[in-house]
């Protein structure tokens, strides 16, 4: 009888439970527990001790006044300290707040007041701009110092009130794992590059985190017990999730200060490295790092790439240093990838060029996504799937923010019509996969035709002797706008803007093709993107 599915126990503790990656950690301190899961310089860690450790984290932060709602900011490197606090912070019931370490100290100042941040745990290395972004604030968290024994003489002062070893010793023994009343809570708070006005909040929930991890496993495949290299920044997008996704596959985390040519080949042979994440711009390093450096495993290396379209020739390059790159999607606004370009049989027939073509666009939705869109921004309605028509991506999903800290504005703004509109254009190809033309601020509009910025630049990175490029909208009298290319050459190499024109041409229609081209090295956050609106400036 249909009546009978009403009389049945409403949801309760039993068959339904909050989700949260706190209870990624739990079942590795019980399934894994005398596993690897932390390793940093001379440091190394079990899922038994990392759980002890995060449970007494948890503990002190609370004795601090730490309760739901508390903002905790941190200042950290990719250490042990910080991939404990995606942890330890939570169970507090506070909310993570990881700052960018290459801010300058008025935007710190900024996110910390703008936060409400009540407690600033800060490596000994940023010292010096922590010091001078406190200055600033009227009202001060209270400051706990993490100082490291592998920085030795590089450490800076001491600024808090106790350090993060003392802070551990504070809590003794406790077994409250501080699980949320609700997954719909806050777990952090990431906030964005700012490169137009001040930067936003954007704030995660337990239940998407969970989700994004689970996605994560699904799409890229991720084996039991990996060994994970910890390239990508924990302050981007939590290290786009994958602390917790570790965490739930009981694998290792093997954690970098540096990230440079050298420290990914030295780990990569010496841990036997199975994944890492990484922006384009360490593609392209590794790619261009002296061949004495190059390790080449007996096995493949599975890499995740991001935050911006990855040149076909770069792709092509990291392939035979025995890397298999999968390129996603996503904003900070969506607890990072979410669109992945999911790799079909058939085409591993195809020639190393064409397959690295194919590589560079960034595909279909993860598995925990509802959708993803390209519409026409002016009517809403799916573009045509031919590879050409342009729209705007919007989507929808368990992974997607709650919305901006304080900024009721944005965040309707960002959600009108029902989904999240990311600023980016791109065009859907006939088998449903989308690829990322640009940024709605960042197209060229010539003479009336559209140009993207990135299908330029794309053809500046298969120049021998170019590092790096970006491509900017410079006024022209006659066409409104054209082209300029920025291009950073590989160490020890000469060029000229003629030699870079002309090979263009090989590449690109003529009215695509860069007026002009400025060489120099090009301005990147720390997540490797480069910043255009500095370029502006150059322009202007």
């Amino acid at each position: 009888m249909k009546e009978y599915y009403d009389e049945l126990p409403k949801i309760n503790g039993l068959n339904f439970v909050q989700l949260t990656p706190i209870s990624f950690l739990q079942r590795a301190g019980e399934v894994y527990a005398d596993q690897q899961s932390i390793v940093y310089g001379s440091r190394s860690y079990t899922w038994n001790e990392t759980v002890k450790r995060c449970l007494r984290l948890a503990g002190g932060l609370r004795k601090l006044g730490v309760s739901v709602g508390s903002t905790v900011a941190m200042m950290a490197a990719n250490t042990p300290e910080l991939v404990e606090a995606h942890f330890g912070v939570p169970m507090s019931k506070g909310v993570l707040n990881s700052i960018n370490t290459r801010l300058d100290q008025d935007t710190i100042a900024y996110i910390l007041e703008h936060s409400d941040a009540e407690i600033l745990i800060t490596d000994t290395q940023f010292s010096d701009v922590i010091s001078k972004a406190l200055s600033q604030l009227k009202t001060k968290p209270i400051v706990i110092d993490i100082v490291d024994q592998e920085l030795q003489d590089e450490s800076g002062e001491l600024l808090g009130i106790m350090t993060y070893e003392e802070l551990l010793e504070t809590a003794g023994i406790t077994v409250d794992w501080g699980y949320p009343e609700s997954e719909w809570n806050a777990l952090t708070l990431n906030y964005t590059s700012g490169t137009s006005g001040r930067p936003k909040g954007v704030i995660y929930h337990h239940r998407g985190s969970y989700l994004m991890s689970m996605g994560t496993v699904a799409a890229w495949n991720i084996q039991k017990k990996p060994r994970y290299l910890y390239t990508v920044p924990m302050f981007h997008c939590n290290g786009w999730g994958h602390v917790w996704t570790i965490a739930l596959m009981g694998g290792s985390m093997i954690c970098t200060r540096v990230v440079s040519a050298e420290t990914i080949f030295e780990a990569i042979q010496k841990y036997k490295v199975t994944n890492f994440g990484a922006a384009p711009i360490v593609l392209s390093m590794l790619a261009n790092s002296p061949q004495k450096l190059h390790y080449v495993p007996d096995y493949t290396v599975e890499v995740m790439t991001a935050g911006a379209p990855p040149p076909s020739k770069v792709l092509e390059q990291v392939q035979k240093l025995g890397f298999n790159v999968t390129h996603v999607y996503g904003l900070t606004e969506t607890f990072g990838h979410v669109v992945f370009c999911d790799w079909k049989s058939e085409w591993t027939n195809l020639d190393m060029n064409k397959q690295a073509e194919i590589k560079a666009r960034q595909g279909v939705r993860f598995p925990m996504m509802d959708s993803v869109r390209v519409v026409n921004s002016e009517t809403g309605q799916d573009v045509v799937q031919d590879g050409e028509s342009m729209g705007e991506v919007v989507l929808c999903g368990n992974p997607v923010m709650k919305g901006y800290y304080k900024n009721p504005k944005a965040t309707a703004e960002a959600f009108k019509g029902g989904s999240f509109h990311s600023g980016d254009l791109a065009v859907v190809y006939p088998d449903g996969y989308l690829e990322i033309k640009d940024r709605l601020k960042d197209i060229i509009i010539s003479g009336g035709e559209n140009i993207s910025s990135i299908e330029v630049e794309s053809a500046l990175y298969k120049h021998p002797k170019v590092a790096a490029a970006a491509v900017i909208a410079k006024p022209d009298e006659k066409w409104g706008e054209t082209p300029c290319a920025f291009v950073e050459l590989k160490p020890g190499e000469n060029c000229n803007e003629k030699d870079i024109i002309e090979f263009c041409r090989e590449h690109l229609a003529s009215f695509k093709r860069p007026r002009c081209v400025i060489f120099g090295e090009l301005p990147k956050t720390s997540t490797g993107k480069i910043q255009k609106f500095e370029l502006r400036q150059r322009i202007k």
